[in-house]
């Protein structure tokens, strides 16, 4: 399986509109992927706070339908990573939007875990209830954003609902950047599954962004990993390693629980 993470820079200089064309180009570029993998709340940055509200779009706004399109033409099963959603009822939501290769919207999932502390994020957007997992035809995803990294009993869930490759979407900060990579990791080793983690790079509203995409393995063993700027993270992988794993270390079967 050939998996692409897109670790796109966020430029305040940039708007919205210019970024998803070029974002969607970026997209396109990787035909022939299986599986391509965008960042959190890319269309805004995920710390630009004073934007969710006047950015946030409805679930088949203007995001999903430049990156339904871009999925279509590359032929690719697309993780658009996350837009602030805006219901009919005006609650925000940090909603990650997945595409099959003919361009159909096959799943989305709201954010569970906000971020801020009772500010920011934790205070503007609505929590999300529903765990996400997505069959393709090579492993099932199973879906979580940034702050969810953090609390591993999400990713428990997503096991028992089946999934093999855990798909993480991030606006990371770079002053946090040890933590990201420890934990892509021990997701990985405790749910002997992949993880494929893609963050962002550039500055968002004043916060350095840790970019450090990486592609970890069910044994921990990172695969790939970028650097600090917008790069494109392309590994190829053996979604069969997972059944391997579980059943020559069987661990998961040993929880109590």
């Amino acid at each position: 399986m050939r998996a692409s993470l897109i670790q796109i820079a966020v430029d305040e200089g940039e708007s919205v509109e210019s970024r998803r064309r070029r974002v969607a180009a970026l997209v396109r570029d990787q035909a022939g992927a299986d599986l391509v993998v965008l960042p959190e709340l890319w269309t805004t940055g995920a710390f630009a706070f004073e934007e969710f509200g006047s950015e946030a779009e409805p679930l088949e706004g203007p995001t999903h339908e430049v990156m339904a399109k871009a999925a279509s033409d590359a032929g690719v099963w697309l993780h658009a990573g996350s837009i602030p959603e805006r219901t009919p009822d005006g609650t925000l939501y940090n909603t990650s939007l997945l595409f099959s290769p003919s361009g159909d919207l096959a799943a989305s999932y709201r954010k569970i875990h906000r971020f801020g502390f009772d500010k920011g994020e934790a205070v503007l957007m609505g929590r999300g209830e529903d765990l996400v997992t997505v069959r393709l035809p090579q492993t099932t995803l199973g879906v979580a954003t940034c702050y969810d990294l953090r609390f591993p009993e999400l990713f428990r869930g997503l096991v028992d609902a089946g999934a093999e490759t855990l798909v993480i979407p991030a606006g990371w900060p770079e002053r946090r950047r040890g933590h990201w990579t420890l934990l892509a990791r021990a997701r990985a080793v405790e749910n002997q599954a992949f993880v494929l983690a893609c963050g962002t790079a550039g500055t968002h509203a004043g916060v350095p962004q840790a970019g450090h995409s990486i592609v970890v393995d069910p044994w921990g063993e990172v695969l790939a990993e970028a650097g600090a700027g917008e790069e494109v993270l392309t590994v190829e992988f053996d979604p069969g390693r997972v059944a391997v794993t579980r059943e020559q270390f069987p661990a998961l079967k040993d929880r109590v629980l």
